[in-house]
């Protein structure tokens, strides 16, 4: 049984394990935890975590992106779906990281994970795990709660639901912006009623690049909570594809059905301009970018890549403060927007990915869980 020496002892952990070729097939499995910790090393005990659909794009190009090196598994056939929270370290080998430093960063959906702090700084450390080192170090990297000025302890759920999806809509934004919304005059989200495309659709809204207007695809059943938002000049239907405007668009696809790809682009044809493929919300109907289709080549857009350019191109500072700015803005908005719903235990943790993963979910409401 490990002892951190300061009145705590964790023995048994617990790891949600999922098939990796049917993500349908998900439990909860325990581990024993290790009697001593490695040299420079950490324990961390993971304290909740949020689980969107982004969780499900996690997994669902696992193979692709590299996504199961993270956290793996002992079984080359099973795999850990990465998530965003917090965790409080309650063991550690490291001097430089006490017992009780409070961490934001990428996580298992599991009790504990252990971490190898290096490049230590003011505001965080990377996990040096050999395992991890060919990965991209946005991944990588946990941030202390005591040094970033945006954290408090009762915005841990919005902060874990919405940080690391408001970052890829801040550098979708920031694509459109850096080039005129591509020529476009209207912007066009699939998935309209996720949370990544949302935060995008609150930054396109306050000045569209150009001028274009925002256009948001959704469900019929989640039509009004999206016309809702304010933050769309129109909300459209799936079934209503065919009445969209033949104007020159630029399309943002974060619900990766193949399907809906080929009416976007067969009814625009050579009006659209730019097609991005972001999210994959409609997992089951994901088929890779398609074949030959009308209109602009669709191209894959990998959060990590762009975010590194724009870093080396605009120097951290800049990129940061541009972020935290449009950050500050949007959270203060999505807290009239969103019901934080708090669960923890196994049997609530697979309840939720199963509604999740079968599209049984109030877009209203955003999960923050424990096990």
């Amino acid at each position: 049984m490990l002892d951190n020496s300061h009145g705590m002892a964790e023995q048994i952990g617990r790891d949600m394990i999922v098939r990796r070729t049917d993500l349908s097939k998900a439990r909860i499995e325990t581990t024993e935890l290790p009697d001593t910790l490695p040299p420079d090393s950490c324990l961390l005990r993971i304290n909740g975590f949020a689980l969107t659909a982004n969780n499900i794009t996690y997994g669902v190009a696992a193979d692709m992106l590299g996504y199961w090196e993270f956290f793996p598994t002992d079984s080359s056939q099973d795999g850990r779906i990465p998530v965003w929270g917090f965790a409080t370290v309650i063991a550690s080998t490291h001097p430089k990281v006490p017992v009780g430093e409070r961490l934001y960063g990428y996580l298992p959906m599991s009790t504990h994970l252990i971490v190898h702090p290096g490049q230590i700084s003011d505001s965080g450390f990377q996990d040096m795990a050999p395992h991890r080192a060919a990965r991209a170090a946005i991944y990588n990297h946990y941030s202390f709660c005591r040094a970033d000025p945006q954290w408090q302890p009762d915005l841990e759920p919005l902060i874990s639901l919405f940080r690391p999806l408001f970052t890829t809509s801040f550098l979708l934004d920031d694509l459109h912006r850096e080039n005129m919304a591509f020529g476009a005059e209207q912007i066009l989200l699939s998935s309209a009623s996720s949370k990544t495309a949302i935060g995008l659709a609150f930054l396109l809204s306050q000045k569209t690049p150009g001028g274009a207007s925002v256009v948001g695809l959704t469900s019929a059943a989640n039509r009004s909570f999206t016309q809702g938002l304010r933050c769309y000049d129109r909300v459209y239907s799936y079934d209503e594809i065919h009445d969209l405007p033949r104007a020159p668009a630029a399309y943002v696809d974060m619900a990766g059905s193949a399907d809906l790809r080929r009416q976007v682009h067969t009814h625009f044809k050579d009006t659209l301009y730019s097609s991005r493929a972001v999210g994959m919300t409609h997992w089951p109907e994901s088929r890779g970018l398609g074949g030959e289709l009308p209109g602009a080549r669709p191209e894959f857009f990998f959060a990590p890549d762009y975010a590194r350019n724009r870093i080396q191109s605009l120097g951290p500072r800049t990129f940061q403060s541009r972020r935290d700015t449009a950050w500050s803005a949007f959270v203060d908005q999505a807290q009239t927007w969103f019901t934080v719903v708090r669960d923890q235990g196994d049997d609530a943790v697979l309840a939720r990915y199963h509604a999740l993963l079968d599209g049984r979910i109030d877009p209203s409401e955003g999960n923050y869980l424990s096990l």
